[in-house]
């Protein structure tokens, strides 16, 4: 069974579950995530003869959550990362990231190329920086109830989902009572985030009682508040990697998504998935796994871990 402990690093403190011994490797999980979300990887890439760590982000679950929206930004989370990897001693890992975690693995692999040799991205593509600030170029186009426009305002978005929190999880992790996924990611007029999905319908099979009480537990203690600042600081974060524009990912990478995630069939992550080659040069895979939804790593484990297994395997760094 995975261990857990609290490491003090960055200024902060964060909970991490950890196993294994070897090469190190790093799962950075999304929202409404928690280290939890790797449970079924965790046991996997440790057997395969990993030291595999995965915390609870900055702002989730029991690490520390700042109460300075700007304390939120790219440079903070990638800094998490990076003092992990320092606090348990390593010179080299692999970073692998879902959702939210995504863009900060491809940000680590980014910016430390010289500490991170290889990396996976589950569900969001890498960076392809565009022409403007993410929030101006929704307006511009004539999208203004984007979930990314709705979290915006501090305590409207925190005053919903913590309302009743089982409810919450149970709806964004159980998907939300929708036909149409892509829907879900915009929000209507006077009915909020969570819309009227219903929340009675059956959790999917891959989400037990258990799991989901095990999230609502830890979101009643911790708030969504410091997982909502990460998109208060999308803009922010286009204005801090303005050095990185066209820059490339070399370090071997993967990718690998749900055929029926809205992020990648959605606004805009299609585009991104197509140009996977122009940031990824060294792609070895792109995996998407037929009829999986956005929680892909919970969803269908063995073809994950399968492939996760394959990648860190082939590229290892050496001890």
């Amino acid at each position: 069974m995975p261990s857990s402990r609290v490491i003090p690093t960055n200024g902060i403190d964060i909970f991490v579950r950890e196993e294994g011994q070897g090469p190190l490797v790093v799962l950075c999980h999304g929202w409404p995530e928690l280290s939890y979300s790797w449970r079924h990887q965790i046991p996997a890439i440790a057997a395969a003869g990993f030291h595999v760590v995965a915390p609870d982000m900055r702002g989730f679950g029991r690490s520390s959550a700042p109460a300075d929206i700007s304390a939120y930004t790219i440079f903070d989370t990638v800094g998490d990362v990076v003092g992990l990897v320092k606090a348990l001693g390593e010179e080299k890992a692999i970073v692998v990231g879902h959702d939210w975690g995504a863009p900060v693995a491809w940000h680590a692999a980014l910016f430390r190329p010289d500490i991170f040799t290889a990396v996976a991205g589950l569900s969001v593509p890498p960076p392809l920086r565009g022409r403007g600030k993410p929030l101006d170029l929704l307006r511009d186009g004539g999208i203004t109830n984007f979930y990314w426009q709705y979290f915006q305002t501090p305590g409207v978005a925190e005053s919903e989902l913590e309302r009743d929190v089982g409810r919450t999880m149970r709806i964004v992790l159980g998907g939300r009572g929708l036909a149409d996924p892509t829907a879900a990611m915009f929000v209507r007029e006077g009915k909020g985030f969570l819309g009227h999905a219903a929340a009675e319908e059956p959790l999917p099979d891959w989400l037990s009682e258990a799991d989901l009480a095990y999230f609502s537990d830890t979101y009643r203690k911790s708030g969504f508040r410091g997982g909502l600042n990460w998109y208060r600081n999308l803009d922010r974060n286009w204005e801090l990697t303005a050095p990185w524009q066209d820059a490339r990912i070399l370090q071997p990478s993967l990718f690998i998504a749900g055929s029926k995630d809205a992020v990648v069939t959605g606004l805009i992550g299609s585009k991104l998935v197509n140009k996977l080659e122009l940031v990824l040069p060294n792609l070895t895979r792109k995996l998407i796994i037929e009829g999986a939804g956005h929680w892909v790593q919970q969803e269908r484990p063995d073809e994950v871990n399968a492939a996760l297994v394959e990648f860190l395997r082939a590229n290892a760094p050496s001890q």
